[in-house]
């Protein structure tokens, strides 16, 4: 299986629509551009995190709502926050969240990455299912939660474990014992911790 994104439960909250054209699914269109990037950043081999990171960063930043996914992440508190304290924590986290996925992307070198022709409506937003598969042919359900914009706002993990809802497990004590600033030091420590491992040998 493929730690590609890790996550818990949001999905029983969410309701079933009719599927989009694939001609013109745009949902759709934005996972395959990530997924692009993915493979893009694999072609020659896993590399260090470091240079995973710097691949499929810009495409990350395009795609994924780092606003949005932070700010539901971190929960009420959000709103108690200073201007620049959300700001920092915005940028913060998206670093974080590149170099999370440089790190797990080294798991998928080698395999393959399909994603279903049309996405599904839920209520606003557009579901978008795949699978990612290792070099070994081990599978994994992975779903993308698209919001307006095309921007993806969540992952599921075999079709229900939320990518928001373990972010926000992973939150709660640097935000008990420290807040805003006890947060945007957990994340960038975290971060750079991430971005100086070495490679495999």
């Amino acid at each position: 299986m493929i730690p590609v994104l890790r996550a818990s439960l949001v999905a029983a909250l969410l309701s079933l629509g009719a599927p989009a054209q694939a001609a013109d699914d745009l949902a759709v269109g934005a996972v395959r551009t990530l997924y692009g990037s993915f493979e893009s950043a694999l072609k020659d081999g896993p590399g260090d995190v470091r240079t995973r990171a710097a691949a499929i960063g810009p495409t990350l930043t395009e795609r994924m709502d780092f606003p949005a996914i932070v700010r539901v992440a971190v929960g009420p508190k959000w709103n108690g926050f200073t201007p620049e304290q959300q700001g920092a924590l915005t940028e913060a986290f998206a670093q974080y969240f590149i170099a999370t996925y440089a790190t797990r992307l080294r798991q998928a070198a080698g395999g393959t990455f399909t994603v279903k022709p049309e996405s599904e409506a839920r209520g606003a937003n557009r579901l978008v299912q795949s699978e990612a598969a290792n070099a070994d042919g081990d599978s994994s359900q992975v779903d993308y939660l698209v919001g307006p914009g095309n921007r993806i706002q969540d992952v599921y993990l075999n079709g229900n474990v939320s990518e928001v809802a373990s972010l926000r497990g992973s939150f709660a004590d640097p935000l008990k014992a420290g807040g805003a600033d006890g947060l945007l030091k957990f994340l960038r420590e975290r971060t750079a911790g991430m971005l100086t491992v070495k490679p495999a040998p």
